[in-house]
């Protein structure tokens, strides 16, 4: 494992572990039991439709460029379990993906402006180049580059790339290795997390039978 996928677990852990520590501090009550226990029952009161409802905030986020979307796919771990969390994002991302490239198609054909705007973009030179030499293989590229999803699925709605074979396609591929990365770090945090709530708590129960003792 690289080291960046070590960083984004110790920021998982660490932002739970603050939100924690700064509830006890000021009387909130609020501790990792009590937060999953009130997730898990958020999702329970949906019932069937908590699926559903997480899909469909999870495409919003990624349709309209929101940075939420690695919580969403951190989140959903803990929310479903780590399979159904993989099914999940894995919808959403391809609903959003969709969503955001025929928006983008529908502004950049009907807006001159907007189309002038993106060939000014030197994301959009990039793509474009890339996609008239090697079609569909160039965007399986893009998908495993740096480069933000949300500005691939705009920026290549912005060309003469096919929808099913230029796009869908290769974005299936594409988006795979970076959901199950996601997905994990959401179920490792949340495994440390566990660990580290479950450790205290024996600590505290040794203390309290030692004071017992005395």
């Amino acid at each position: 494992m690289g080291m960046g996928k070590w960083l984004k677990i110790g920021m998982v852990v660490g932002v739970i572990a603050i939100i924690r520590e700064v509830s006890k501090h000021y009387g909130f009550g609020f501790d990792k039991d009590t937060g999953i226990k009130a997730i898990r029952e958020w999702s329970d009161r949906l019932g069937v439709w908590a699926i559903p409802v997480f899909v469909g905030f999870h495409t919003l986020t990624i349709a309209l460029c929101l940075p939420y979307a690695v919580f969403f796919e951190a989140a959903a771990s803990l929310l479903f379990g780590f399979f159904p969390a993989v099914l999940c994002v894995f919808s959403a991302k391809l609903l959003g993906a969709s969503l955001s490239f025929w928006i983008g198609r529908l502004v950049f054909k009907s807006s001159n402006s907007a189309m002038e705007w993106a060939q000014r973009n030197k994301y959009f030179h990039i793509l474009s180049r890339g996609v008239e030499k090697d079609g569909w293989k160039f965007v399986v590229l893009a998908r495993f580059s740096p480069m933000p999803s949300y500005v691939i699925n705009y920026a290549l709605a912005a060309t003469n790339v096919g929808f099913v074979v230029d796009f869908l396609l290769p974005t299936i591929i594409g988006c795979l290795p970076m959901i199950l990365q996601n997905t994990s770090i959401g179920s490792l945090a949340g495994a440390a997390v566990a660990s580290t709530s479950s450790s205290w708590k024996s600590q505290t129960h040794l203390m309290v039978k030692q004071e017992e003792r005395v």
